[in-house]
């Protein structure tokens, strides 16, 4: 099938690719029609350097982990799903036998296939076979475009579940990129009176700023910790959620939590971060991690379905298959305006 095929840094191509024994349907399997996906991070990473951390590609690699699409096809012993039905999907697959799964943290599973991921194909192609029981409905009120940005929603959603937020906690979001963004409106659903974001990009904390019950702060030109001082009385935050993987920021943690209060890391810092545990211990700061995301995506559409959570305001540019790898050269650039870009693999 013609996909968008990453042969090694830097070489992009849509290209005819066969993909042996992929497009087998089990009894438990469906099979869908692509319709569109999102350009993450992680995929221009490999687009530009050939590898992320531990993975490295060293053959041809479709890309692609942000999707939505159709039913076309449903295995003997699926009841959930039905031909025509309008889905998105969970990009990792765990081993259902393994010791993470069997404990319900199967996003820790070391032996999950994640899409996208060396050396598992991701999801730019027309179709594709997956596990029915990581297939989700979407509901009629959302697009095709809204359910391929579950995904990075289920990182923010995942985080906030870690927060343990209580109903009029004031957060503080450090970083207003994709995952921050989305970090910030789980933070605002979950319960908190107030997210506070941060980010050098006025674009993005423009667009944050319209989001609700939002503060958006300009480092370059305001003082964080005379904001949040203002915003709770000289307390400090209830919760920090550092979305930027910038190794100084994610250093910084502790300094606008209050006594007592919770620091959640999402970004993936390059290299190692020096932590002020005393500060940390004078605070009792609960510190929190997350990998991923488990057991969200059904919450994500609920609240996405009852209107809670609007996710189109973060489409900034959408491309048709045929123009994909402009897409990623878009993404490339680097836009102070731009938020997610996607790819329209079929209307």
């Amino acid at each position: 099938m013609k996909a968008i095929v990453l042969e090694k840094d830097h070489d992009l191509r849509i290209r005819d690719i066969d993909i042996p024994g992929d497009e087998t349907l089990g009894a438990d399997d469906v099979r869908i029609d692509i319709h569109t996906v999102g350009v993450c991070g992680s995929d221009v990473h490999f687009y530009l350097h050939g590898s992320l951390g531990p993975f490295e590609v060293k053959e041809p690699l479709i890309l692609g982990h942000e999707a939505s699409g159709t039913v076309s096809e449903v295995g003997s012993a699926v009841t959930n799903l039905a031909v025509g039905d309008r889905v998105c999907m969970e990009p990792g697959i765990p081993d259902p036998n393994s010791k993470a799964t069997r404990l319900g943290m199967y996003n820790l599973d070391p032996a999950v296939k994640f899409w996208a991921t060396p050396p598992y194909h991701g999801c730019l192609r027309p179709s594709l076979v997956h596990p029915a029981v990581f297939t989700f409905k979407l509901p009629d009120n959302v697009s095709f475009g809204e359910g391929a940005l579950v995904e990075p929603l289920a990182v923010g959603m995942h985080a906030a579940g870690k927060a343990r937020i209580k109903p009029g906690d004031i957060a503080l979001v450090l970083g207003a990129g994709t995952i921050g963004l989305m970090t910030a409106i789980s933070a605002l659903a979950g319960g908190c009176s107030r997210v506070i974001i941060t980010d050098v990009l006025q674009p993005k904390l423009d667009l944050a700023a319209s989001l609700g019950a939002v503060t958006a702060v300009n480092l370059n030109t305001t003082d964080v910790a005379d904001v949040v001082n203002d915003l709770t009385d000289g307390w400090g935050a209830d919760i920090v959620f550092e979305a930027t993987g910038k190794d100084a920021v994610a250093a910084s943690v502790f300094d606008h939590l209050c006594p007592g209060g919770c620091v959640v890391f999402i970004g993936c810092p390059g290299g190692s971060v020096p932590l002020e545990i005393v500060k940390a211990q004078t605070k009792e700061a609960r510190m929190e991690t997350i990998f991923r995301y488990a057991h969200v995506y059904p919450r994500c559409l609920a609240m996405m379905g009852a209107g809670k959570i609007d996710l189109k305001p973060f489409i900034s540019k959408s491309f048709p298959f045929d123009d994909g790898v402009d897409a990623f050269d878009y993404h490339v650039e680097g836009r102070e305006e731009t938020v997610k870009v996607q790819i329209v693999v079929a209307d």
